[in-house]
């Protein structure tokens, strides 16, 4: 009963976090905790099974988590292989492939630590058991918030539509995943146009040292020839990462129009992680996330849990020592 009504508490506190700025991580922990809570309290139900189905049911959650484990790894893996073939071998594309090896070798090392008689390998096997535990549950509650966050729709009119560059291709051109993103930046300054007045297009993007014209010249570009009237677009050509985009198209903003509302464009994978940063830099908006392809997504996604868990990374790094300590302690106990 503890488990539920902590699972009620935790849940209506991140209904009143949502209310309040949707734009924290903290939210996606609390939904976490809630659905980790709830899963305690179902697991405690086992006990009220006949003697015989508890003993079943307890065998087969062990079977059941390795084989949840082996998949993901199977999967994680797999995806790297797609990834390095179709985007090449750079470090960023190599998360998937590396994340998918580290599944598999925690598997085996929990494998080889049950069945062995070694004082040291089980020490080492419980200090890395709790943070790879603490870390994964983050990552889940980044993924299901991102897709929850991402869900958002615009109810409001609002007065700028801010799109977020990325890379060009051969210096100059606009590559599908910016296309994606002005693409749907197109598409809500088109529905707020139909409803209320066309708000501002804010395309963000400086020039890359691979690149002969700024982001945002190529950006402007692309929705140009897509029927946006030259007027209703402004360009920020400074910025080289999604803090100054950020930063620089809120500037710009507030010399238009003080007091104004937006809504910020960028892919899928991106969403969660640029509204953390535009609730940093004071940005009055939310963000919305444009279509990603399948084969990018994992790799993506685990860079944006990277960077978002980087950010906080004195609270992290203190939270895996600790646990890491309290593991080895524990089975050095034992």
């Amino acid at each position: 009963m503890t488990a539920y009504l902590l699972a009620v508490l935790f849940l209506a506190l991140f209904g009143l976090r949502v209310r309040r700025d949707r734009r924290r991580f903290g939210n996606g922990v609390l939904l976490g905790l809630a659905f980790a809570l709830l899963t305690v309290g179902l697991l405690g139900e086992l006990d009220r099974l006949p003697t015989a189905l508890t003993r079943m049911a307890s065998g087969a959650l062990p079977v059941v988590a390795t084989v949840a484990s082996v998949v993901t790894a199977t999967i994680l893996v797999a995806n790297g292989i797609t990834v390095i073939r179709k985007e090449g071998g750079q470090p960023a594309n190599l998360l998937s492939l590396l994340a998918g090896v580290g599944v598999f070798t925690l598997i085996a090392l929990v494998l080889v630590a049950v069945r062995a008689h070694s004082r040291p390998l089980h020490i080492a096997t419980a200090a890395v058991l709790l943070p790879v535990g603490y870390l994964s549950f983050l990552l889940l509650c980044f993924v299901g918030y991102s897709l929850l966050y991402g869900r958002l729709t615009v109810r409001r009119s609002v007065d700028f539509v801010v799109v977020l560059g990325s890379g060009l291709i051969n210096g100059s051109e606009v590559p599908p995943l910016l296309a994606s993103r002005l693409d749907r930046g197109l598409a809500v300054h088109r529905s707020q146009s139909a409803r209320t007045s066309s708000p501002t297009m804010v395309v963000s993007g400086g020039k890359g040292s691979d690149e002969r014209r700024p982001e945002s010249q190529a950006m402007a570009d692309y929705l140009i020839s897509r029927g946006v009237p030259l007027k209703q677009i402004v360009q920020e050509d400074r910025s080289t990462s999604t803090e100054e985009n950020l930063e620089f198209s809120r500037s710009l903003m507030e010399q238009v129009r003080p007091g104004y509302r937006c809504v910020i464009v960028t892919n899928n994978f991106h969403v969660l992680r640029s509204a953390l940063t535009a609730r940093r830099a004071g940005v009055r908006g939310q963000v919305l996330g444009a279509p990603t392809a399948a084969y990018y997504w994992p790799s993506a996604m685990l860079r944006e849990f990277a960077a978002v868990i980087l950010s906080y990374r004195m609270v992290n790094v203190g939270m895996c020592a600790l646990l890491v300590l309290l593991g080895a302690a524990d089975s050095w106990r034992a």
